[in-house]
């Protein structure tokens, strides 16, 4: 009988934030590393194996000797790098381009600096994996991957240990879940090994087991090695090897191994909700990012300011740092989020600060002929399609007159008049109005001296209503009493069902043992519920509640021509170990619920299971449907027809069962106090693709921009678009400069699950991409109108 062999990886785990600071963090990884090296000194035979190509730049920068001696391990193939990503994030709540750009900045790195690329993708101790990931990672260079969680206990249904995990474009990469444990004790391995074998299959004649120190780093020590080489001596009927993954994947058969399509689950589901800051954060500086790369693109393309790859790459490679799995988990000691705050902030200014220059200095370049008494704004658009929306604007020269607004055309536009952000100026107005923006463009509007509608005062009842849409609130209740969908004339809302529901929710901060949100104390009691502002542009329903001590107000708002209802939520909370869903229940049946994944879509079963999500919702049936989409949040559940948003839940900070918190003991709990964010509910006929809700919900995530301008000469017109995507089933995400050369890198995803062709326009050149069902395509569209535009691979290479 040939005896199973098994594959001993040295590794150590390395948590850069958790129980501690990055510059605890930081000195870890120095310190793991040089353990590393004097392992390989002392063992011919040991193989070390690790994640992060942040780690190997903290060395590069901070102990250039060690660096050069993990070079020589690198070259020799003893010191194997592993994922390929920047960290090891945090892999549900990221958008889908910030797992491009982990690949894209860690692969190119390893490149530069080694002239080696990983080819196993790793996430050892993130707490779930979503479907797309298979197609990313080949994208990047990679064909395997490895992870932990779920584990079997915790989803059956994965095969395993050994299976191809399949995406709907084709796209699969061999997957592989680690046994028992990424760590192992500091000297003898044998209960390490063995309980490791005890969850493992008996007819796979090869398996990987993992071993080494790890969380705080460490390393494999001299005791580990020691330990394997008796242990392979003791046994006939099973070999331990020193190996890598590389090894591991080579040597094992992937032509009958089972086929997986889906995403990975579920493993500690409060995570998708903890720390409502940090999602909030990257949420808004993934979005930044995105439409700096745009406006700096095209002010490039034009001349005006050259493109700040530098800066935008810093501003990227900080906010990758804190979707560090334990960060953005929202799982780590509270000072962490002082640090994240800080560095997420700074990439958030660099972003900010960056379209700031582009914008301004493309709006300098528009020719504005002057006029007496008006003043022009320019309203930008960072989308690659025509965007029409609401768009709210600051204004100092309010007069008795009034103003009224007019568009690039002369056509008189529906102005009205709002809160403004503070009374203390006589003068000071915040207008708002509908624009019609051409795609990735800029239109010229301008305000002049005359009437206008002022919007305000409160009238009687609590209805929304245009052609489109009808929203009724009970006043009693504070729920919705009806929200009709007129293309389909179906009233989706179901009043008999709470809405602003308190859970219990006594579980751990990473909701450890939690499926289900369900144990409900209470609802959120209506203070009051009536219009508060009404005009030509816009209707607004306020709706104030209260539990306890917590407070909440939530303004629908319905647009003139709106087909969507948004909803601007201030929550004051403070509740502890508790946690508030805000549910939207309809009538629906036979409710079919697909969930926005990275860069992607998912269906799944409307069981009441805690889900995590991107920006949207959906449930359709019966031939309508009701997509909920919103700017912050990450953890839902549908029950029926029912979907529940997880808006904030407070735990006590890095808290892990099995601790149980005495009574009366001294703890600080999380989320108390005041947080914003931004709901839409999007009624409809149909399913989600025909009512076009990925576009909804980028365009919340990324609204118009309106910059008060002034008069002046320029050689560019009132009104221009860069880059169209064509409005199809395919969306343009990104349009950036190449990482190499002037080219402009396009990354397109195709949104509706079915084969696609494009017809997109970027900067004059208009060329067509064929798509296969939930593909992701980046284009080079080089300057050169005489270069073809050409496919490239998520790394551009």
């Amino acid at each position: 009988m040939t005896p199973r062999l098994l594959h001993m990886i040295g590794n150590a785990h390395i948590d850069p934030v958790w129980l501690w600071q990055w510059p605890e963090g930081y000195q870890e990884v120095r310190a793991t590393f040089r353990s590393a090296i004097d392992r390989l000194d002392e063992s011919p035979d040991f193989v070390f194996t690790h994640t992060s190509v942040l780690f190997l730049q903290w060395v590069e920068e901070s102990d250039p000797e060690l660096f050069a001696r993990i070079r020589e391990r690198i070259a020799e193939g003893r010191w194997q790098v592993v994922g390929g990503w920047w960290i090891e994030p945090d892999c549900n709540i990221p958008g889908g381009e910030s797992f491009v750009r982990h690949g894209l900045y860690g692969q190119r790195w390893l490149l530069d600096r080694f002239g080696i690329m990983a080819t196993t993708g790793a996430n050892l101790d993130s707490f779930g994996h979503n479907a797309t990931l298979p197609q990313i990672l080949r994208g990047q260079g990679m064909d395997s991957y490895v992870f932990l969680r779920p584990k079997p206990d915790e989803n059956a249904d994965v095969p395993g240990p050994l299976f191809r995990w399949e995406t709907p474009d084709g796209s699969s990469v061999l997957a592989y879940r680690i046994p028992h444990e990424y760590c192992a004790p500091r000297n003898d391995l044998g209960d390490h090994v063995e309980k490791s074998l005890a969850t493992l299959p008996p007819e796979l004649d090869e398996l990987a087991v993992f071993y080494g120190v790890g969380n705080h780093g460490g390393g494999p020590t001299r005791a580990n090695l020691r330990s394997i080489a008796e242990l392979d001596a003791r046994d006939d009927q099973t070999r331990l090897e020193l190996s890598s993954l590389r090894r591991y994947f080579d040597a094992v058969s992937a032509d009958d191994v089972p086929a997986w399509r889906g995403d990975l689950q579920y493993h500690a589901p409060g995570c998708y909700t903890t720390h409502s800051g940090i999602k909030r954060w990257n949420r808004r500086t993934e979005n930044l990012l995105q439409r700096a790369e745009k406006w700096c693109v095209v002010a490039d393309v034009l001349g005006v300011q050259p493109y700040p790859r530098r800066e935008l790459t810093e501003a990227w490679q900080l906010l990758l740092f804190n979707q560090f799995h334990d960060t953005l988990a929202g799982t780590s000691i509270e000072p962490a989020y002082e640090d994240a705050r800080d560095q997420i902030g700074h990439a958030a200014s660099l972003a900010s600060l960056a379209f700031n220059r582009a914008t301004q200095s493309i709006a300098g370049r528009i020719s504005i002929p002057y006029e007496d008494g008006a003043h022009p704004l320019v309203v930008f658009n960072p989308h690659p399609w025509r965007l029409r929306e609401d768009v709210e604007l600051e204004y100092n020269w309010l007069t008795s007159a009034g103003v009224r607004l007019v568009d690039a055309d002369g056509r008189d536009v529906p102005l009205q008049l709002t809160r403004p952000l503070t009374a203390m100026s006589a003068n000071r107005a915040r207008l708002v109005f509908p624009v019609d923006v051409p795609p990735l463009g800029y239109r010229v509007y301008t305000i002049k001296t005359g009437g206008w509608d002022d919007g305000e005062g409160a009238i009687d009842g609590a209805v929304l209503e245009n052609d489109q849409v009808l929203l009724e609130i009970d006043p009693a209740s504070g729920r919705i009493a009806k929200l009709i969908d007129k293309a389909s004339g179906v009233d989706l809302a179901d009043p008999g069902s709470p809405h602003a529901t308190v859970v219990a929710d006594g579980s751990d901060t990473w909701g450890h043992d939690v499926s289900t949100y369900d144990d409900v104390i209470g609802e959120f009691d209506c203070v009051s519920a009536g219009v508060v502002e009404t005009g030509s542009v816009r209707t607004v329903v306020r709706v104030e509640s209260a539990f306890g001590s917590s407070r909440l107000r939530e303004d629908y708002i319905l647009g003139a021509d709106a087909r969507h209802v948004d909803v601007n939520v201030t929550l004051d909370w403070h509740e502890q170990l508790r946690l508030l869903k805000l549910r939207y229940p309809t009538n629906i049946n036979d409710v079919r619920a697909t969930f926005e994944i990275p860069y992607g879509h998912l269906e799944r079963a409307p069981d009441g299971r805690e889900d995590p999500a991107q920006t949207w919702v959906d449930i359709s049936g019966s031939g309508a449907g009701l997509a909920v989409v919103n700017d912050a949040k990450s953890g839902y559940d549908v029950r029926g027809g029912d979907i529940g948003i997880s808006a904030v839940r407070s735990p006590v900070w890095a808290w892990h069962d099995p601790r149980e918190l005495e009574p009366g003991g001294d703890f600080e709990y999380m989320d108390q106090g005041r947080q914003r964010f931004r709901i839409r509910l999007v009624p409809h006929a149909g399913d989600w693709r025909a009512a076009g809700v990925p576009r909804l919900a980028a365009e919340l995530n990324q609204p118009a921009y309106a910059l008060l301008e002034s008069f002046h000469d320029g050689e560019l017109p009132s009104e221009r678009s860069f880059v169209d995507d064509g409005v199809g089933a395919v969306l343009v995400a990104v349009v950036k400069l190449a990482e190499e050369g002037d080219g402009i890198v396009l990354r397109a995803v195709e949104t509706s699950g079915e084969e696609a062709t494009a017809a997109i326009t970027s900067f004059g050149r208009t060329f067509e991409l064929a798509f296969r069902p939930g593909e992701i395509k980046t284009a080079l569209v080089p300057r050169d109108p005489e270069e073809p535009v050409r496919e490239t691979n998520l790394l551009e290479l």
